[in-house]
């Protein structure tokens, strides 16, 4: 073997791995030298708490988040949110959001799931009515209602609200974890002002009745309603029209003229 090459050889190793030591470590300086990023903290829950219950300083810790994933909504552990009302299941250490709370000032209970703008209207039902107890917090629906009018002589069935938010079904605001259903004789809408003087009128003039919908149905549908023979496939009947009898005729009068005259030159 020719020694001149392996001097060549060696000479070319060492050069080599000379350039890969000194660039590793120039990468190792500078990662040192970067400053560390601390972590956020962030409030969060000492316990697992339901929907309904109220946030307190006991229910309260801290939690570290990695900074290069910021939550939104979330809250530092200094923030002021003991009092408001959970909406949602949470667990143990989970960060609190702002979309988890009810609104300050909201108060509790059901009036805690009420949004700004919004109105809450309880409508009575029976187990036909309340679609056999199917109508869980969270379902959605429409409102008819079956009445009788002056201008129509027969029953007439409109519909007075559409998708329609159910917040409570009797007391229950959330559903049942297992997904029984129970049936309630009070259902609790989530409704515009416009939509519960609707509501609140129609629950007034006749019977009504709700109509379970897909979660994921919005559409809307055009205000039409049905009456009886409608229903039939009848002609709807219409009152008979009223026929005014001619005026009479008024009677020709008769004038009788007498005329005096001279018979024979002798007047009368």
């Amino acid at each position: 073997m020719n020694p001149r090459r392996i001097l060549v050889a060696l000479a070319l190793a060492l050069v080599v791995s000379g350039l890969c030591t000194w660039l590793v470590s120039k990468r190792m300086t500078a990662q040192a030298a970067a400053p560390k990023q601390e972590n956020l903290r962030y409030a969060a829950l000492s316990r697992p708490l339901q929907a309904g219950e109220i946030l307190g300083p006991d229910n309260l810790a801290t939690v570290e988040w990695p900074a290069s994933i910021p939550l939104d909504g979330a809250f530092s552990p200094t923030a002021d949110i003991a009092g408001r009302v959970v909406l949602f299941p949470l667990d143990k250490g989970q960060p609190v959001l702002d979309r988890d709370l009810s609104a300050p000032g909201s108060g509790t209970g059901l009036a805690s799931k009420v949004p700004n703008g919004m109105r809450a209207v309880a409508l009575r039902s029976d187990e036909v009515v309340g679609v056999a107890g199917f109508l869980l917090p969270g379902s959605r629906l429409d409102v008819l209602v079956t009445y009788r009018s002056d201008g129509l002589p027969e029953p007439v069935t409109s519909t007075v609200v559409q998708n329609a938010l159910v917040i409570a079904a009797g007391s229950q605001i959330e559903p049942d974890p297992k997904g029984k259903n129970s049936p309630a004789t009070v259902v609790t809408l989530l409704l515009t002002p416009e939509e519960s003087q609707r509501a609140v009128l129609a629950s007034t003039q006749g019977v009504i009745h709700f109509v379970l919908r897909n979660g994921a149905d919005t559409a809307r549908t055009s205000d039409t309603s049905t009456t009886l023979s409608q229903l039939s496939g009848q002609t709807p009947a219409r009152a008979p029209a009223i026929v005014c009898p001619p005026a009479p005729i008024a009677a020709k009068s008769h004038e009788i003229e007498t005329v005096l005259g001279v018979v024979g030159g002798v007047k009368p």
